[in-house]
């Protein structure tokens, strides 16, 4: 079984550790309604993607 010969410096582990961070993520503003939403992929307002509208929103309907 392989084992390290050396043991490994602060230093060392805290640069590995240096990338283990949480990042929020990238939101952009959907070009045809302007609502925020994940890069490359469909807006959930207005269904649109690309300049064309991909999803079709159901109305909404109001139980009486």
């Amino acid at each position: 079984m392989a084992v390290p010969k050396q043991r490994q410096s602060h230093s060392r582990t805290n640069k590995r550790r240096s990338q283990h961070k949480i990042v929020p993520p990238s939101l952009s503003t959907c070009p045809k309604c302007g609502a925020p939403r994940l890069p490359h992929r469909v807006c959930g307002e207005c269904g649109s993607y690309a300049g064309r509208q991909v999803v079709v929103q159901a109305p909404d309907v109001d139980d009486e």
